[in-house]
């Protein structure tokens, strides 16, 4: 059995009266769970040096851990690596508590199995216990001064961050707790959000977020009103800052991912400053967990995802305007693709779509897009704290960008995206006979699969309606025959309207004949006319219409179809729709007809 450790007589005295000692070893007389406003779980401790004790002692979260485990039980003894002191409650009759955020327990309770010494409350220690130890730590304080941060506003709020950087002294995000309020972090941006606007009932303001990080962990911090207008330009992502006097409130799990159970926000009193030194005092640097592009296809939708490619394609920058909220939104979509043979749609949204410059093909690290899916394929998104850089300097941008600039980008194979999608041959083929023996889209959710197949017919029949003409509202208007046509989600009437097309059509491979419905932008590519000519030459000119139809008649295409059952009445139909369709091309519909040959036979490699 390993030696019973000393206590380190008289140190609780020292330290509830603001003397820093290292790591002192005390005894844990007793542990109990406190209630809290929140669901967070926290500990008291009661600790004794054998000479005092201490009944306002807290556990820091992030060692709850220990407690479980049973590693704490009365009458161990530990050594307190890191721990430090606030006062909670009003200034001068507040309460100084003990706060213990990193510990290591030197004997169980088991081995110990008895109080040591016989302690008191510390606050009956005789002024000439702390005195003398007082004074030696304030004479030291100068020499510690030659470090202090430089503030050009003399408010008490700068006085206090400016005291506590000349000890030397910032504290570990993971210690952070609503029971202390004099602390300062040291911390890395990670992340910060666009500003952000709301109104309601209550009002109106705005907001932006961050993620802070340190060598501890992160948390979410967040600024209203008119501390977002204060601080918005000040914060520039992966710099790294003093942050001081934030409020301090359990997390809301749904706006923030991060593992931590608390979130700052700014208040009145905060206080920010921009960590000048060249050394960031073992702040890490951003991490991330780059994934290839073609391993995007089988991650969860709204996932968040790292990755770094070539922005192959630029598309043009794109202007709506939301329906519900009214709010005009920009937008613009960039094709990336990688070393991994793969492309996936990223779009960009508000200012970093304006200003993006793709003309120079540059590299693209993206950190938390999330995962859009929509019709079987997979895209990107910025939104609220995602990174991007452009043309990092890193090792993985240098070697993309050889790859790409000796023609790595010319022979892309897997299209992630749902709006590149029916060329693929990554997606699974499955034929009309075999997608009907499968049961395939009786599911909770659709099921996708390409096959080959030959337009048998192509019903003229209420193969459109009219629309609303409303760029972004699809709604049928109802005619209300004064030359007038109403939408009833626009709640307006329009003297025109615009031609949607809804196309039911037979197609066919050598197993079976389906019918699938083929929506707007797939009707016209299937027919090579837009929706308005189709629509005019059906009301007006039918001889034109019928040769529309008539010249799609058995042509082939590969397919990729939606499939999923729905209600009509009291039946349930396995619907078919066409999700997209491209022209054959042979050469790589061979490639896939070996490799099914060779998997059949067994006969060579199947790749």
């Amino acid at each position: 059995m390993a030696p019973i450790a000393s206590l380190t007589t008289g140190v609780i005295a020292r330290i509830m009266h603001g003397e820093d000692v290292p790591q002192p070893v005390l005894q844990i007389l007793g542990i109990k769970r406190i209630n809290t406003n929140s669901d967070q779980e926290r500990y008291r401790l009661l600790m004794s040096d054998g000479k005092y004790y201490n009944s306002y002692a807290m556990l820091a979260s992030q060692l709850n851990e220990m407690q479980h485990k049973g590693l704490l039980n009365e009458n161990t003894i530990v050594r307190l690596d890191k721990y430090m002191t606030s006062m909670v409650g009003k200034e001068g009759s507040g309460k100084r508590v003990l706060i213990v955020t990193e510990l290591t327990v030197l004997n169980s309770g088991d081995e110990v199995n008895t109080k040591i010494g016989e302690p008191v409350t510390y606050e009956n220690a005789a002024k000439q216990d702390t005195a003398p130890k007082v004074a030696t730590v304030q004479a030291s304080m100068p020499v510690k001064k030659e470090q202090s941060y430089n503030h050009t506003n003399n408010n008490n709020n700068n006085n206090t961050m400016d005291s506590t950087l000349n000890t030397g002294l910032t504290h570990p995000i993971s210690s952070l707790s609503p029971y202390q309020n004099k602390w300062v972090i040291k911390a890395r941006v990670t992340s910060k959000t666009a500003i952000r606007t709301w109104s309601n009932a209550r009002g109106e303001g705005k907001l932006f977020s961050m993620d802070l990080m340190d060598e501890s962990g992160e948390i979410r911090a967040t600024a209203f009103k008119e501390q977002c207008d204060k601080f918005y330009d000040l914060i520039e992502v992966d710099n790294v800052y003093f942050f001081s006097k934030c409020q301090l409130k359990p997390a809301n799990k749904q706006y923030s991912q991060l593992k931590n159970d608390y979130e700052m926000t700014f208040t009145g009193e905060t206080v920010v400053q921009l960590c000048e030194d060249a050394d960031d005092g073992g702040i890490p640097e951003i991490k991330f967990d780059l994934v290839p592009i073609s391993q995007v296809a089988n991650m969860e939708n709204k996932a968040a995802v790292d990755t770094i490619g070539i922005c192959k394609d630029v598309g043009e920058m794109q202007v709506f305007t939301s329906r519900t909220t009214n709010k005009e939104f920009k937008k613009r979509d960039l094709t990336l693709v990688d070393m991994s043979n793969a492309a996936v749609t990223l779009t960009l949204w508000g200012d970093e779509a304006v200003n993006f410059d793709g003309h120079v093909q540059p590299v693209i690290l993206v950190k938390g897009s999330r995962i859009n899916e929509f019709n079987g394929g997979k895209s990107l998104s910025m939104g609220g704290g995602s990174i991007l850089k452009i043309n990092p300097d890193m090792p993985e941008a240098h070697k993309l960008r050889g790859w790409f600039d000796n023609g790595g980008g010319d022979n892309i194979s897997n299209l992630v995206s749902a709006r590149t999608g029916g060329g693929s041959y990554s997606s699974e083929w499955v034929t009309l006979k075999e997608a009907r023996m499968r049961n395939l889209g009786s599911g909770d959710k659709p099921d996708y699969f390409q096959c080959k197949a030959v337009v048998h017919i192509v019903k003229q029949e209420n193969s459109f309606y009219r629309a609303c003409p409303q760029a972004e509202c699809n709604k049928k208007v109802v005619d209300e025959g004064n030359g007038q046509y109403r939408c009833e989600r626009c709640n307006a009437a329009y003297p025109n309207y615009k031609y949607r097309l809804l196309i039911n059509m037979s197609i066919g491979d050598w197993t079976s004949n389906r019918w699938v419905t083929c929506f707007n932008e797939v009707g016209e590519q299937l027919l090579k006319h837009t929706a308005q000519e189709i629509g005019e030459a059906l009301e007006n000119d039918p001889a034109a219409a019928e040769k529309m139809f008539a010249d799609i008649n058995f042509s082939s295409f590969i397919f990729k179809l939606r499939c999923k059952n729905e209600m009509y009445g009291d039946m349930t139909r396995n619907k078919l729709s066409v999700q997209s369709m491209t022209p054959i091309n042979y050469k790589e519909y061979n490639k896939h007809l070996i490799k099914e040959l060779k998997d059949m036979t067994g006969i060579g490699p199947s790749n």
